[in-house]
């Protein structure tokens, strides 16, 4: 079974300690780091980015909530907060779970359980090689291997392969979810691309044959991370 790679941030030493016991008894996480502030948190994703955040809402500088709007390209998150008004803050951001300090350990387990399934579910798709989209009514059979990039487009997006293009409804993010993670990944807050038809880098353009994708500046550690380490 592949672990969970998680960081806990909260900016209260004691609630650290706390989760980390938790997170360590759960069995399928795997703790990369502990974050005291949202600032710290951002340079570490920068640098090693993972699958899921344990992550306080009040924090100083900058909440929970509003780093993760910051993100092109979150990670899943279960927030935990001390105040009840703070609970629903970032609903819009499809969060796995919040947890209300103090936190029991079966309310946590609830939420690590909860974060299992999803991971699981995703992982799956991982074995099949296709899905089918409504463009232009009717059903299109779209091949993984197949795809080059996709572009989004508001409440749209466009899939390239090298002999179509095929336009369905739906935001980039719900697209992504029905994606292989590891044969995908996000170089920009409108681009996917299939990492195995990278043909070159160049500034902070990737070249797919005679395509151009841009990557952000927030994005292109990740990019590189992941390119560097599939290499090896």
């Amino acid at each position: 079974m592949a672990l969970i790679s998680c960081i806990i941030t909260d900016d209260e030493p004691f609630a650290r300690k706390g989760l980390e016991g938790y997170v360590k008894k759960a069995g399928f996480f795997d703790l990369k780091a502990q974050c005291e502030d949202a600032m710290e948190l951002g340079a570490l994703l920068a640098q090693q980015p993972v699958d899921l955040l344990f992550l306080d809402i009040q924090m100083p500088h900058l909440t929970g909530v509003e780093f993760i709007r910051s993100l092109p390209n979150p990670p899943k998150v279960i927030f935990t907060t001390a105040f009840k008004e703070y609970a629903t803050d970032g609903f819009d951001l499809d969060v796995l779970d919040y947890l209300l300090k103090p936190i029991p350990f079966e309310r946590f387990m609830k939420a690590a359980f909860k974060a299992k399934d999803y991971f699981d579910l995703r992982n799956n798709t991982d074995s099949v090689d296709y899905l089918f989209v409504k463009s232009n009514g009717k059903l299109e059979k779209i091949i993984f291997d197949e795809v080059l990039f996709i572009k989004g487009m508001e409440n749209y997006v466009e899939v390239y392969t090298p002999a179509r293009k095929i336009i369905t409804h739906s935001t980039l993010r719900a697209f992504a979810e029905k994606l292989p993670p590891r044969k995908f990944m996000q170089t920009h807050k409108s681009y996917i691309v299939a990492n195995n038809k990278i043909t070159s880098i160049e500034g902070n353009m990737l070249h797919i044959g005679t395509f151009e994708v841009p990557i952000s500046r927030q994005l292109k550690d990740q990019v590189m991370h992941v390119l560097i380490n599939q290499s090896r």
